[in-house]
């Protein structure tokens, strides 16, 4: 079955890995087809908007998109462009696999996890941020729902419970925060509760961070709220060798956005020195999303085999290759 998706190319050097994704999935035979759409600084030259309309109704026509990397300018009265579109489309889940791959930087062999953050509420809301007039104190809301915690819960445990994993760990900090965290993690429990066959333990989101430093390999599937995890979906990004093979997707009720979560790197942009796996690996979940999960699978494995053969690999990963070169030996074991 032939899918449309929508397809962001982005900024700096978002046009140059997704030019290689796309080229990998074309010979992977995915049954893709693309609607190109603008967003960030060259929507921004091109239409005075960072995010336009025809983006937006774009994406909700045809519920999937797939996005490199976007550039927000410097300044005031500019606001996240991940942020508006998390918060437009709902996209209240943030999936984030931590996995380990050879011949990178990880620090773990063996590292498969997943964050499960919550994406849309918490401390990351703009409403009730308040600065004084003199300047000098600052006050901000953390906005936490019984809606919002029990959808991201249901989300964690409905995915481990599909994908075989046996595990979930309840983050949070409900010791000091406890109205706010307290409220997710009371309805956390009793999401778990109706899974008995996953195994269910919590962590304060202190030791959480030390734990997964000195033995990442107790967890499984974390869930946690949206600043705790933004945190810890970049410390499990660190042990598997850095945001270069760091996927996202962001999951919502209709539509989902699956991306690179680094950023745009205009250092390096147009040098073709930039490592496409993380949107390779969004790619991947991507095609998850839509059913297809042999290709899925199959995707994941050429990339491990490619790293394996250090094959024209790219310069942060230690090789003297592109990053089209190493696309072309990715979609040569598809």
């Amino acid at each position: 079955m032939t899918d449309r998706i929508a397809v962001i190319r982005g900024d700096g050097i978002g046009p140059e890995i997704m030019e290689a994704t796309l080229h990998v999935l074309d010979v992977l035979k995915a049954d893709l087809e693309y609607e190109f759409v603008e967003a960030g600084m060259s929507a921004y030259e091109k239409t005075g908007e960072l995010l336009p309309q025809a983006t937006l109704d774009t994406i909700a026509r045809l519920r999937v998109a797939l996005k490199s990397p976007l550039m927000t300018p410097i300044g005031g009265g500019f606001s996240s462009i991940n942020v508006a579109l998390r918060r437009h489309f709902d996209l209240y889940a943030n999936v984030r696999p931590a996995i380990s791959f050879p011949n990178t930087q990880a620090r773990y062999s063996d590292l498969d996890l997943i964050v499960v953050r919550e994406n849309t509420e918490g401390a990351y809301r703009s409403e009730g941020q308040t600065l004084s007039d003199d300047g000098e104190e600052a006050h901000g809301d953390i906005c936490v729902t019984r809606k919002g915690s029990e959808r991201i819960a249901r989300y964690a445990y409905d995915m481990a419970k599909s994908t075989g994993r046996r595990k979930v760990t309840i983050v949070h900090k409900a010791n000091i925060i406890k109205q706010a965290s307290g409220l997710f993690l009371e309805t956390a429990r009793r999401v778990a509760a109706e899974y008995p066959e996953i195994e269910t333990n919590e962590l304060i989101v202190d030791n959480t961070c030390m734990q997964l430093v000195m033995k990442p390999e107790q967890f499984d599937v974390i869930v946690t709220t949206n600043l705790f995890g933004d945190i810890l979906s970049d410390l499990c990004a660190g042990l598997v060798g850095g945001l270069g093979m760091a996927p996202g997707a962001n999951i919502g009720q209709r539509e989902a956005i699956f991306e690179a979560v680094h950023g745009s790197a205009p250092d390096i942009a147009g040098q073709g020195k930039a490592n496409p796996c993380a949107l390779m690996l969004g790619a991947a979940q991507m095609l998850d999303h839509l059913g297809k999960t042999n290709k899925a699978a199959t995707l994941r494995r050429a990339i491990r085999e490619t790293l394996e053969a250090r094959d024209h690999l790219t310069p942060d990963l230690g090789g003297k290759g592109t990053t089209m070169s190493f696309a072309e030996a990715v979609a040569r074991r598809c």
